[in-house]
């Protein structure tokens, strides 16, 4: 640094409370006239980045409840590439002639990396570390990053409480799963978001993961206190460093993991710590090796102690230096990557669950498989953050509860199609091909599948209707594929050639302030344009399909309302079909009317949007009533001379 020039602080994360609390509803908020924010080199006379022996650069927690981050950083020391895209190497450190006081870092967030700058300063208490650091007093990689993530986040205190596959996402930009250890209990099935599509979580299977063990990010955590984890209290998160197949003295396999906790202090009590009883059954030397592997904050355990004593798993998906995926279940490669931003909408585009009667309105995506392969597709959505005494409160009672405040609960659907010309209705009673477990509440959910060579339709949902949120949908796969929105419901199949049809076009607008009424959900919505039409024979009732309408907007695919129909029947006073309204191009119903009178209202989801409009009619004649061709072509003259009536 040059003489008399000032480092860098940073104006928009100040060094004061601001910057430590969001509601001071957590612990740290006892701390905060304690804190003093201090640059590395006035905490020690020779700070760096990192330190020299790479096993004291491991993370070691403060103050601040953390635990689900600093394990994802702890993946980032395993992987330099990784590493150095979150924190860019070669950046000015101290004693450096170009050292400023400042540091870049780099988060993925919502498909895209996003950089974050902050000021080297820290919050300390007696002139030491409060929060997060490494194991070398003088090596400040985790310190920095920490507050880099912070920021991000808004304040320090909203890094308390979280889970290990946020922070390894954010950290990666990759793919993560969780997978339960204890038994499926009845809570799980007594969901209140269950749906139709209901599958418990998948119960971890190591072997499983046997050809990227060596790669993949594993966490442990536990949500209570258990057996041989007294100190660990309520939720802690820890890191899986390593397993192993150990042949006993006796001949058989045991299964050892080492298991690191980012308090950096040992927190077992098993049959694998110090001179416990498992060491007696493998040999002096495997013994002995072992041992030494273990560093401080580690400690080695059985496969049966891990999965009775830990409730889930967290898997980060391997990713190599070019950026590619690795798959968890069979090591190949996913070369192939696709994303596409979404968004829930009540009103228009957020139709709830397959329980719901509006679960088609739900956006909807096609995924073309070019070539058979491995294809995985996540739904992410956006968190919404909380800043209320009650969420603090309920996050100390019970993690399991915050996700609650955070997150809609989300799952993804998908069904094959021979064509992308389908009837959309008749395809949804049908089972999906593929969907994840029942809607959660999760920031991120994956279908995994080895797929067939043709077109899938994705429809992502919350729970339940009339929930916002935006989410992402990404797409890895091993094979040539490619995604796109659906921007208009598929169309139906030809109808059925038995009998003949009759085919009626009008065109009508929505005018602002006149005929642009908008929804049933607006009083306004009797002014919109009204096309009546008859049904006549009845005996084309008998035969499933005899009438089907199609509603299209002239506006460009940029630039659409959301639009859909009602079907009154005139004397009844009801509607019997509707179709919800969806941003598309044109919507279309293809029903079954007994005889009778009936009315089409097209409209916009709100009022006052101007559009031009066409709306096709066909209906079914069977040929016993085709004399009547000439008599009802009358009538449809007549009908297209009223192409908008008032109400």
């Amino acid at each position: 640094m040059r003489n008399g020039e000032a480092l860098f602080e940073d104006p928009d994360y100040p060094s004061e409370d601001a910057s430590l609390l969001c509601d001071g509803s957590t612990p740290i908020a006892r701390l905060q006239e304690e804190v003093t924010w201090l640059r590395p080199q006035e905490i020690c006379q020779t700070p760096a980045l990192f330190p020299d022996n790479i096993n004291l650069a491991h993370v070691k927690q403060g103050l601040l409840g953390d635990c689900w981050f600093l394990c994802a950083c702890t993946f980032l020391l395993k992987n330099k590439h990784l590493l150095n895209k979150v924190l860019p190497p070669d950046q000015p450190q101290w004693g450096d002639s170009r050292y400023r006081g400042s540091f870049k870092f780099s988060f993925w967030q919502q498909g895209h990396w996003t950089e974050v700058t902050i000021d080297d300063r820290l919050p300390c208490i007696n002139s030491t570390l409060c929060f997060s650091r490494c194991h070398s007093p003088s090596a400040f990689w985790v310190a920095l990053l920490e507050k880099a993530y912070a920021k991000l986040h808004g304040s320090y205190e909203r890094l308390w409480a979280g889970q290990v596959s946020e922070a390894l996402v954010d950290l990666t930009g990759g793919l993560v799963e969780r997978w339960s250890l204890g038994d499926f209990g009845s809570e799980e099935e007594q969901r209140p978001e269950q749906d139709s599509d209901q599958v418990r979580r998948r119960r971890l299977d190591l072997n499983l993961l046997h050809p990227v063990k060596d790669q993949c990010a594993v966490s442990c955590s536990t949500q209570s206190s258990p057996g041989g984890a007294s100190e660990l209290g309520q939720y802690h998160a820890l890191t899986v460093m390593e397993w192993l197949d150990v042949m006993t003295v006796s001949g058989s396999e045991v299964r050892l993991l080492r298991i690191r906790n980012p308090w950096g202090r040992c927190c077992w009590g098993g049959a694998w710590i110090g001179s416990g009883a498992g060491w007696s059954s493998v040999s002096p030397v495997t013994a002995v090796d072992l041992q030494s592997r273990v560093a401080e904050g580690e400690f080695w355990l059985d496969e049966t102690e891990f999965l009775s004593h830990f409730d889930d798993v967290t898997v980060g998906y391997p990713i190599s230096d070019e950026g590619h995926l690795k798959s968890i279940y069979t090591g190949n490669l996913l070369t192939h990557s696709h994303q596409l931003a979404g968004r829930w909408m009540k009103g228009p585009c957020a139709g709830g669950s397959r329980n719901s009667s509006g679960y088609s309105s739900n956006p909807k995506f096609w995924l073309k498989v070019c070539e058979r392969g491995e294809v995985l597709v996540s739904l992410l959505q956006h968190r919404k953050w909380r800043n209320t005494e009650k969420y603090a409160q309920t996050l100390l009672e019970d993690s399991k509860n915050t996700k609650h405040q955070h997150y809609q609960a989300i799952a993804l659907h998908m069904w094959k199609v021979e064509k992308k010309r389908f009837n959309l209705s008749r395809m949804l009673n049908k089972p999906p091909c593929a969907s994840t477990h029942c809607h959660a509440y999760e920031r991120e959910v994956v279908l995994h599948g080895d797929l067939e060579p043709g077109y899938y339709l994705l429809i992502p949902s919350t729970y339940q209707p009339g929930a916002e949120a935006r989410f992402l949908i990404r797409v890895f796969s091993s094979s040539s594929t490619s995604l796109s929105a659906l921007k208009s419901p598929a169309p139906s199949l030809p109808l059925t050639t038995d009998g003949e049809w009759e085919n009626t076009s009008f065109s009508g607008s929505w005018v602002e302030g006149r005929t642009a009424g908008g929804s049933r959900n607006f009083l306004s919505h009797r002014q919109n344009p009204r096309f009546p039409f008859t049904v006549c024979d009845e005996s084309a009732v008998t035969s499933g399909v005899n009438v089907r309408i199609t509603l299209r907007q002239s506006r460009p695919d940029t630039d659409l309302h959301p639009i859909g129909f009602h079907i009154y029947k005139v004397i009844m006073g009801h509607f019997p079909f509707c179709v919800p309204h969806c941003y598309t191009q044109d919507v279309t119903l293809a029903c079954c009317l007994p005889p009778g009178a009936y009315t089409i209202v097209p409209s916009t989801y709100q009022p006052d949007c101007s559009a031009s409009f066409t709306l096709s009619l066909a209906r079914r004649i069977h040929r016993k009533v085709v004399k009547s061709q000439e008599r009802l072509g009358r009538a449809i003259q007549e009908i297209s001379h009223i192409s908008v009536m008032q109400s």
